[in-house]
Formats: structure tokens, sequence, C-alpha cells
């Protein structure tokens, strides 16, 4: 290694043949491995806390080191039998579109340094504003996530409906709705009582008759409701709002219709979520995360706004050191100019590069499959007894809990529960998570990975059921839940 930071042409090559036989292994042996490692703190303690160091050290050594010392001590979210909260199945192509994408150090930012990359990600953007219905003058760009991609779309609510002059502003969303919202209207200077949460139906959608109520309540007190926020696929249970109703609400009363679909917009693409998506096209704006049920690897999310010209309205600022930027040519964009990151990476590639490899058809295949993994769940939890579906399965989320007979108090059930959820996800064999649903402290299995097959989500399924049979005849546990 050189001082200016280089390697030599061969080293570099063998550089990249070991990291890629590292990828490439991870990947064909994942089954093989535990879904969450166990973490060994001496690790941390012994090798990882450090000082800077003085010199370097041989790198091939070093890639070494990360497999044996880092690699192996996170959970693996792309496992197939990870189905806690969203799990993050990747896929390999994409993963080289990430490696091109830094190798090239792509600045796509402004066109007269990112030319290409800004076609492609003008290209990735029209596919979907096509795939979800937005008109051709729709506007977008790819962001670290869901939650950039909410703040970017309710900072430009803010401008087109307040002119940032947000006092006695009101925004509305149910209570099932993402604390992403509720972080991005913190940033943007909102208070706790400009910010109210409807209540939701037995199905868990926001009430529209109470919202239309509200509205009215809060226009009667001169008060300036300017922004609902719809849900495409709660993170909870995956809910879909009315999007028709709360498109129809906010046409009347001139409101600002945001539709977080971070996780489940993607669903589009499949028969049953387009039915359950119906009404997502005339969100004035989108968040989508093709890191979630677009199969890409960590970070991106995307935001779509329906008006061309708001992005721009909100964001632009062209001080002297960057006027040689500007472009007057429609076709010349600069996405710099579009959202909050001057910096950014090239996300657009991955996207594109996955579906120019896998086709369209192969997501909505993969889309398709975890529905049905969810749907095959709830099927086998109907027919056993002591088991309650507490939501039905729904864009490939399902939630349940454990209710054996003899069991009367509810805080034995919600601890049982727990207890439960804590061990599946201690002994390796699968990771779930819990929430809190009507009142009830829920099991929370989400099937979206591709690679998980329908025999192993039904015996991963046998296995829960299993270790709750042993949970509930354990003198320990039953110790261990009568305690105050």
């Amino acid at each position: 290694m050189t001082k200016n930071l280089q390697l030599s042409a061969e080293e570099m090559r063998q550089l990249g043949y070991q990291a890629v036989d590292l990828i490439v292994d991870h990947m064909n042996h994942l089954k093989s491995k535990p879904v969450s490692e166990t973490i060994d703190s001496n690790i941390f303690r012994d090798k990882l806390i450090e000082t800077i160091p003085e010199n370097g050290s041989n790198p091939k050594e070093l890639l070494h080191f990360l497999n044996n010392n880092v690699f192996n001590q996170i959970t693996h979210v792309d496992h197939p039998h990870f189905m806690a909260f969203v799990p993050g199945p990747n896929n390999y192509v994409s993963v080289l579109a990430d490696f091109l994408a830094s190798g090239f150090n792509v600045f796509p930012t402004a066109w007269i340094v990112g030319a290409g990359a800004e076609q492609i990600e003008l290209t990735t953007i029209n596919w979907l504003k096509s795939m979800l219905g937005f008109p051709d003058s729709a506007e977008g760009l790819f962001v670290s996530g869901g939650s950039m991609a909410n703040l970017t779309a309710l900072t430009v609510a803010r401008q087109v409906k307040l002119n940032n002059d947000i006092e006695n502003a009101i925004v509305y969303f149910s209570n099932q709705t993402h604390f992403s919202v509720d972080r991005a209207l913190k940033v943007l200077g909102f208070k706790q009582h400009q910010i109210c949460r409807i209540e939701t139906d037995e199905d868990l959608k926001i009430s529209v008759s109470t919202l239309r109520k509200q509205i009215k309540e809060d226009r009667l007190k001169g008060k300036k409701p300017f922004c609902v926020i719809a849900n495409a696929g709660t993170t909870n249970c995956g809910a879909v709002d009315s999007l028709n109703e709360l498109a129809d609400l906010c046409n009347d009363e001139d409101i600002w219709l945001h539709v977080d679909g971070a996780y489940g917009a993607a669903a589009i693409l499949s028969e049953k979520g387009r039915e359950l998506l119906s009404g997502i096209h005339r969100a004035d704006s989108l968040t989508l995360d093709p890191h979630k049920w677009l199969f890409q690897p960590y970070d991106v999310g995307c935001v779509l706004i329906r008006n061309s010209q708001y992005l721009s309205e909100t964001f632009r600022m062209i001080p002297e050191y960057i006027k040689d930027t500007e472009t007057n040519i429609e076709e010349k964009v600069n996405f710099g100019e579009r959202g909050i990151e001057l910096s950014r990476r090239f996300r657009a590639l991955k996207v594109w590069l996955s579906f120019k490899a896998f086709g369209v058809t192969a997501f909505r295949e993969a889309i398709d499959h975890g529905i049905m993994l969810a749907e095959q769940v709830e099927e086998f939890l109907r027919k056993e007894k002591d088991w309650e579906v507490v939501t039905p399965a729904q864009l490939g989320i399902v939630t349940f809990r454990y209710i054996p007979c003899e069991l009367t108090s509810t805080d034995t059930i919600h601890e049982i529960n727990k207890k439960l959820v804590k061990e599946i996800n201690q002994r390796g064999f699968a990771m779930l998570s819990t929430t809190k649903l009507k009142e009830k402290v829920v099991i929370r299995l989400c099937s979206i990975n591709p690679r998980t097959t329908k025999e192993e989500i039904l015996q991963i399924m046998m296995n829960i059921k299993a270790l709750a049979e042993e949970i509930n005849t354990s003198p320990k546990h039953l110790i261990s839940v009568s305690q105050p």
C-alpha cells in the first residue's frame, strides 16, 4: 500500500475476489446459519474497541477479521427465517450495483457531473410512477429510506399548503402510523398540539367519518387543517387505509394527501395488493421503500410528488459556488435541487439493474409468494386450538397469540407470548417480534422473503407450537409469569 491510498491492480483484483467470495458464501450458506448470531461481548471489548491505527494492516487479513468478528455478530435480516419487523431480503445483482456505484464514485446530484447516473434515476423513477399510476408529470427521487422520504414529502406539503407558516396548522393520521412521521413533523417544527391522531376501525384503518368530523371542528376553531397522512400497509399489521375515500375528502377540503407506502406500496405489482391499494395513485405525495418489498440492499427509499414543480420550488438553492451546475434544459435534471441531500449515493442503480436483470415479472411473483406465505400461516393457526389470529394475513403480515385455555389472566397471556418470542429468537430457528394491537400483546410475522419456502414456514409454525406448549408446561414459566 502506498501513501496516496492506492493498491496495485493485482492487489485490488485479489481483494475484490476475496470480498465476492465472502458475499457468495454468505448467501449460499445462509439457511445453515442461525437467524441471529450469539453476540460475544468479549469480541467487542477485545477486538472492536480500539484507538485509531497509526499504521496500516494487510487488507486481506482485515477482510478475514471482518468475517470472523463483525459479520458473525449481527442478525441476518436477509435470512429466509427472519420474519421480525420488516425483513431485508436483498439480491446479488443489487449488491453488485452498490459495489459499482461506490467503485466509480458516482455523484448523481447535478447533470454536469452525473448525467448518465441521473438519467438512470429518471428512468427508474418513471418505472415506479407508472407502476403506481402516477401521472407522467410527477417527479421523485431516491433517498435513504422511509424516514427521509416522509420528511421530504412533508417538507413539500408545508411549503405548498402553508408557505412554511405553520402556526395553527394541523396534520392528521391514525394511531397506526409509523413513528417516522412524528419525527419528521418534529424536525419541521410542529408541536404535539398540531398533531391529531384519529381513531381506527376494527380493521385498524383510519376512521374517515371521524377524520371528516375532526377537520370540520378544527376549522370552526380557527385552525388550519393542511395534511392527511394515509397508510398503505402499516408496519404493525399491513392495514391499508381507505385511499379513495381519503382522496375524495382531501380534494373537497383542499388538504394535502400523503401516503406512507414505505412497506406496502410495492404490493401494487400483485393482483391482491392492487385491489387493496386502490386509490394510491391519487396521493399528492407517496413514500416507497425499495429496500423492503422490492428486495434491495440497504439503503434506498423513494418519494414521489404528483406536481412536477413542487420539489424544485421547495428545495432549489443556487449559491454562487454551484452556478456552473445550472441547466435550463428540462431533460437535464439536477437531483440535488429536488431534495434535502446535496451529496447523495447512486441508489437508483441497484433498483434499475435488478429490474433489468430479473424483469418485473420476477418481482411480481416474489411479492405474491410473500402474501401467500402469510396466508398459509393464518390457515395453520385457525386449525389449531389455543391460538388466536388477531389480524388476518394482509400484505405479507399476520399477527396472532398463544392463549392456552387454562390461562385466564390477561397479564399472564401477555407474558407467555413475550416469553415465547424471546425463546424463538434465542433458539435461532426463526426470528419474530411482538407488538400491541387491540390492547393485546401479539406475535407479529412478516413473510416477504422470496427464498422462504412454504414447507419451511409451516415447519417453523410447528416448531413454534411445540415451543409454546413446552413453555406453558414448564414450572419455571409458571413461577416467572405469576410474580408481581
